[in-house]
Order: C-alpha cells, then structure tokens, then sequence
C-alpha cells in the first residue's frame, strides 16, 4: 500500500505521511475559542450524601488544564493534588469535563473565574481519576480555508471515505503532544532520559519560536544569553508561568536543576519524557507507513491489543501475531475488536519479532538510546516503564458540513487520540494551522 507523503513541519515531530492521498482544503484550526468544542466522556462516580468529594462539570474557555487546576485549587484554598480531573484539554477552545474537588460543596459554589462556568454539583466517595475518561465528542470548525467553497464537499466526502474503509486514521500523537507553536516538549523528554538535567531546564526555559509574541521572545533571548536570571524575572511575561516557576527555583538555589524540573505539576514531569516516546512512535509508525505496511491488518510479529466490552484497549492481554493464528488475529482487526500496536519504548518495553520489530529496532538504534535511559535518576515521574499503542485510531459518529467561512466537523475519539491527526487528513495545512 502507498501512503501520502507529508511535506509540512510535522514530518520534524515523526507524522511523515497522510492516509488519504487527497489534496487537503487548507486552513486552520482554532481561529476562535469556540472554533474548537469538546465534551469529555467519562465515568461519572457513584452520588453519596457526606461524600468527601465534590463531583462537578466543568465548562471552560481558553484555558490550559494546569492552569485551570491551579488557580481553582487556589481559590478552594487546597492543594492542587486535591483537584481530581480525568485528562488534559487543548488551551484554545471551549471545553466541558468531569472534576472533583476534595472539599465541602459551599466553595466550589463560590468559585468565580472569568470564562469558566461549574454546574451539576454533586458529592461522592471517590474524586475524578485519569482512568476515568472513555473518550471525547468534537465539534470543530475549520476556517480559511485554501479552496473555494465549492471545492470543499468532494474533498470532505472522499477523505471521509478512505477513513471509514481503513476503519480509521493514523494514531500519531498530535501536534500538540509537543507544542503547536513550539514543539520543544520531546526535546526536553530526550536531554531528561540522556541524563542532562541542565539541558533540559534551559531548554524548556529559553529555546525560541517563530511563531511566539515578541514580549516572549525577547524574554527567551534574555534568559539564553545571560547567566544572571534574577534580573531576568521580571521580564518574563505571564504567559511563561510554569518557566518562571523554575527560574524562580534556579535564583533561590544555583545549580539545582533537578529540583527545579521537581517544581513543575507531576503531570507535566510526566509529559516531557511521554513525548519523547511519542516522538519515536510517531517514527515507529512512519516506518510502517513507508513500507507500505497496513494499519487494519496484522502481519506476522505484530502485536495485537484486543478490546473489552466497552472498547477500551486491554493492554494486559496482547496477542502476537504468528503463522498459526495471522487468519484469526486478521480477523478480529478487521471487525474493530482488536488493534494492532507500536511500542511506546521505556524501560520495560519488549520489541517484537517480524517486519514491525526491525522498525522499531531501526529507531531506537538510531537514537542511540536504551531501555535502562528510561528511568530517570531522582525523577520519578520523568522515568517511563513503556506502553503499547494502538496505530490505527476508530472514528465514531463522523459527519461533516460546509458552513459560512470554511467547514464544521463533529465525531467522537476514543481517549488517549488526537482530533488534530483526524483533521490533518482533510486539510493537509501547515503545522502551526493546527
């Protein structure tokens, strides 16, 4: 099989190919907030009167998820660890999602924050976990677009149709995974595992973009070339909060930049080395696209994740793929009750035999990394035992419509996936569009 080259700035973060081999319409994502709407699904804890949690829905406009979690537990007057909430939310865009807040129901009524509205309050024995999500419905509007209005159906209707025979799209882990508009996050996760904590501090402090206001840029420059930061502090703008909590740490206490990555929320540790395993997935994956390898049929060596009733990926029980059961295991791939996988390489990952295998091998050689450099010394949340991870995405309820000023798409992912790796497939546009 033959898949669509990319030739954009996503090809640098592994996305190296496009399933459809359709010219896209162009345009962009997220011209306005409300251009982006998603709705979480989750599983709702059980009610229970005197419950020590408060379980609420949480509408928010233009807000980073960290951010949100922060200045809300602020308000509470509790720990951030206290505010329970089941996956992280794109920044610009309305989003809805199931929190929990470990205190008595009055103050979560008083809570007051500009472009964030909390409703259907109710208590519960247990708070909002990152488990607790199934999956998310999109309402998207792309804008801007590169053709005329006339020109969009046929493209919309036949990419839609090379998705809905695939059973899917490609997985990638999306531009977001790194940084829309400066995709430096798997960059940090690689000086983390190499050992270079240093690095990875000034990297994620002061490396530049094209794309970022000059207010920031100038403050990135500043802290690039200089050594003194206290003096830079109070350059740095407010939209660099989590960089400044670490060069705060730095000024306090010269030379300890393991400390300052231990200042950041655990789930942002997490993510930097997560994204460097995104990164080599999402090469893992183009590897097989090159090959011309299927996505929605095994070959032999490949490892295949079944699904559960509720068609969540039980990842404790893989099958490898062999001369005695390919027709079987093609089988249930083929009827969307199981899934073909890549590794997410940590350090307990085990690389398969076959064609898949010496992909991923071929990656990893030329990192030049092992399983061991995924346990980060002193880092716990930077260190990563490794995953599997399906490389064909479902899309559920997908429908799409032309409307004034470019095109509304709506459908439903399962969690973990990316709305922006769907979208690419129809617009095809540059990687700061997304």
């Amino acid at each position: 099989m033959t898949y669509r080259e990319c030739r954009t700035a996503e090809a640098g973060v592994g996305m190296s190919f496009y399933l459809s081999d359709i010219e896209g319409t162009g345009g962009r994502l997220k011209k306005e907030p409300e251009d982006f709407v998603v709705k979480e699904m989750s599983n709702r804890p059980e009610p229970a009167e005197g419950g020590k949690f408060v379980i609420a829905e949480v509408t928010s406009r233009n807000w980073e998820t960290n951010r949100l979690v922060r200045l809300i537990s602020r308000g509470l007057g509790i720990s951030r660890e206290r505010v329970g909430f089941a996956g992280t939310k794109d920044k610009r865009a309305v989003t809805t999602q199931l929190m929990s807040f470990e205190c008595p129901i009055d103050r979560v009524k008083n809570i007051a924050l500009k472009d964030v509205e909390i409703s259907g309050m109710y208590t519960a024995k247990r708070g909002i976990q990152i488990g607790d999500l199934r999956g998310n419905s999109f309402a998207i509007k792309v804008t801007e677009c590169g053709v005329p209005e006339s020109g969009i159906p046929p493209i919309l209707d036949s990419v839609s149709s090379v998705i809905k025979e695939a059973g899917g799209f490609p997985n990638y882990f999306g531009v977001q995974r790194f940084g829309t508009i400066r995709p430096i996050t798997h960059k940090v996760g690689e000086y983390l595992i190499r050992g270079n904590i240093e690095e990875a501090v000034r990297s994620y402090v002061s490396d530049p973009s094209l794309f970022e206001d000059e207010e920031t840029a100038i403050a990135r420059r500043s802290l690039s070339e200089g050594e003194d930061w206290s003096s830079l502090l109070n350059e740095m703008p407010n939209s660099m909060s989590y960089e400044k909590i670490m060069v705060e740490h730095i000024v306090s206490s010269p030379g300890d930049w393991r400390g300052a990555v231990e200042k950041l929320p655990k789930n942002l540790q997490m993510m930097f080395v997560h994204a460097y395993q995104s990164y080599l997935f999402n090469r893992m994956l183009s590897g097989r696209m090159a090959k011309g390898l299927p996505l929605n049929a095994p070959v032999l060596g490949d490892v295949v994740i079944p699904l559960d009733a509720n068609r969540i990926p039980l990842h404790e029980n893989p099958i490898t793929t062999t001369s005695g059961n390919i027709d079987l295991v093609a089988r249930q791939v083929r009827s969307g009750r199981a899934f073909v996988t890549i590794s997410l390489f940590g350090s307990e990952s085990i690389i398969p035999d076959g064609e898949m295998g010496e992909i991923e091998r071929s990656v990893i050689e030329s990192e030049g990394i092992e399983k061991k450099d995924f346990i980060v010394p002193g880092l716990p949340h930077c260190s990563s035992k490794g995953s599997r991870r399906e490389i064909l995405c479902p899309v559920g309820d997908l429908s799409h419509n032309v409307v004034e000023g470019g095109y509304e798409m709506r459908f439903y992912l399962p969690k973990g996936n990316y709305a922006t790796c769907l979208l690419r497939e129809y617009m095809k546009s540059e990687m700061e569009r997304y």
